[in-house]
């Protein structure tokens, strides 16, 4: 049996590091390739998906080796309450494009403009897993693989495609941008398959994103409120065409 602490050595620096048992569970239900876990303690750790995730407790007996405490900490730059991480294959970046520019879709694609906050950008990719959407697309400086945000997604990276495009390679379809100027989008029924696109919560749209767009959408908000959260206004954007006869998306593991 391959010695969990030397692979992890081997490969830490060109996988996915998922960090605490619900990004682990996350990633083995929707098909992450997974070649090291750890656990502290393991017996606990599958106690753990008998409880909230049995349906991957036999993957992750195969998968979970057990590690003494002081090994783990050295493993990961921030341990986990639950004492558990893993090292994932990042999904083919060919196969993430080509699900972004396939049509006809039946779900959005949510693109952050040039996002600050690595742990907002993770909320998203949550969000976007939770309703099905085709994928998520940063632009600018931000790397959504980026360790915080696959924490801070819980893994679900693997149920969606998470890419980083320039604005000229937002895939197409019909791009509905927030913006405060924009119209009311309780107004308006959204179709299955838009581009909704976010600015940063300092800046707002880019200039070259907004010239792009079709349509200019503004959420409902009290007068002298400044912004909302990025997440909160994806999470309410998202809700808005789910609740207009949007449909939930039942995507298919990566390899089915």
């Amino acid at each position: 049996m391959t010695d969990p602490v030397s692979a992890w050595h081997r490969l830490a620096d060109t996988s996915v590091l998922l960090d605490g048992f619900h990004a682990l569970k996350h990633a083995v239900r929707f098909g992450a390739e997974i070649p090291v876990a750890v656990a502290v303690d393991r017996a606990s750790a599958l106690a753990l998906a008998d409880d909230l995730a049995p349906d991957v407790r036999d993957t992750l007996d195969a998968l979970l080796a057990e590690v003494p405490e002081t090994t783990y900490r050295g493993l990961v730059p921030r341990p986990h309450p639950t004492g558990v991480a893993a090292l994932a294959v990042r999904p083919s970046r060919e196969a993430n494009l080509e699900r972004l520019a396939h049509t006809a879709r039946t779900a959005p694609v949510v693109v952050l403009d040039n996002p600050r906050n690595l742990g907002n950008a993770g909320a998203v990719i949550r969000l976007a897993a939770g309703f099905g959407v085709t994928g998520v697309v940063t632009t600018g400086t931000l790397d959504p693989w980026h360790p915080t945000v696959v924490r801070g997604g819980a893994g679900l990276h693997y149920a969606t495609a998470v890419e980083r495009l320039s604005v000229a390679e937002v895939p197409p379809g019909p791009l509905f941008a927030l913006d405060p100027e924009g119209d009311d989008i309780r107004g308006l029924k959204l179709p299955d398959d838009p581009v909704l696109a976010f600015g940063s919560e300092r800046s707002g749209l880019s200039a070259e994103l907004r010239a792009r767009a079709d349509h200019l959408l503004a959420l409902p908000m009290r007068p002298q409120v400044s912004s909302y959260n990025l997440a909160t206004s994806v999470a309410m954007t998202l809700y808005h065409w789910s609740a207009t006869g949007g449909t939930i998306n039942q995507l298919p593991a990566r390899g089915d």
